[in-house]
């Protein structure tokens, strides 16, 4: 790994991010022969073939996957490196779920209100590494689904409870609820919900297990995960396999897939997002960042929803206790 070039790193992990080397190259501000020739120099330098070539683009291969979490690692640690000697005050670093998730988009809500707070966006592998990150102070601020069984934040480590994110169904024209206008969890037993990106160990995962032990689900996680765009070509042609997204979540082109997403009812599962941060960071940037989460509406959810028992979160506007 010694000899490994860090801008290869990241041009790999631009393309995997991308799905596309074009794509990739815009990103980097580079033509696509460059993208390819960087790439191609990683896979040289590794001994393996780190993508396939599709007609739509690239997928990881099995070594590609291996490779990627550590990829980003060492880009982490690039960053972490300059930040250290870096003058002046360094960007605000909050680590999200997914960069698909509610809480990016807070993040983009958050950076579109003050655009002066410079900031850095992360994906960390779960709420234990990001703990760990706060802990070190890698990270300032983490937005997690806590406190999974078996995780106690240790001494310093804040969480405060912020929003509940309901989840919807989402499923091809074939499905048996496609027409459906909502449906209740209970309708979903002895079903299929597949969703491949759920590694064990992880809140999100120990999420879903809840979900599927309290309403007799199946949650199918077989299969390499290459991202939501592949996961909902999937169930577009499928007329047994559903999934679940957050209703913020956009549908890739949903028409022409013919995709459903079908509200959840009596109860609608919510996913618990809370904001953990260190005491006693002291970054100037993060009472912006609360005083932003702050200010934000509550929104409007169903009179009746579901969480785990363990989860931590926001207390009704009206102080009922949360199901």
């Amino acid at each position: 790994m010694a000899g490994v070039d860090l801008l290869a790193v990241r041009t790999f992990v631009t393309a995997a991010e991308a799905g596309q080397l074009q794509i990739a190259a815009d990103r980097l501000a580079v033509t696509q022969q460059a993208v390819s020739k960087r790439v191609a120099a990683l896979e040289k330098s590794l001994g393996v073939s780190l993508f396939t070539r599709t007609a739509r683009g690239v997928r990881l291969t099995v070594d590609g996957q291996a490779f990627l979490p550590h990829a980003r690692a060492l880009l982490d640690a690039e960053e972490r490196a300059l930040a250290s000697v870096r003058p002046g005050r360094r960007p605000l670093r909050v680590d999200v779920i997914g960069r698909r998730a509610a809480t990016a988009g807070v993040l983009r809500d958050f950076h579109r209100a003050r655009p002066g707070v410079a900031l850095d966006v992360l994906t960390l592998p779960d709420v234990r590494a990001a703990v760990d990150a706060i802990r070190s102070g890698a990270v300032d601020a983490s937005f997690r689904c806590v406190t999974m069984p078996g995780l106690e934040l240790p001494d310093g480590i804040e969480a405060t409870p912020l929003f509940d994110e309901p989840l919807h169904l989402v499923t091809g024209p074939a499905h048996e609820f496609a027409a459906a206008e909502e449906i209740t969890p209970a309708q979903l037993a002895g079903h299929r919900v597949w969703m491949p990106g759920n590694v064990p160990g992880a809140e999100w995962s120990a999420y879903y297990d809840a979900l599927a032990a309290e309403f007799g689900l199946t949650i199918d996680t077989a299969g390499p995960n290459f991202g939501v765009e592949d996961l909902l070509d999937t169930i577009a042609e499928s007329s047994a396999v559903a999934t679940f997204l957050s209703d913020r979540t956009p549908l890739v082109k949903p028409t022409v897939q013919g995709l459903r997403r079908i509200p959840l009812r009596d109860p609608t599962p919510v996913y618990p997002h809370s904001l953990l941060l260190h005491a006693d960071n002291p970054h100037p940037a993060l009472a912006a960042l609360r005083d932003h989460l702050a200010s934000r509406p509550s929104g409007h959810l169903a009179a009746e929803v579901w969480a785990p028992p363990w989860a931590l979160r926001r207390r009704p506007p009206d102080g009922r206790t949360p199901m």
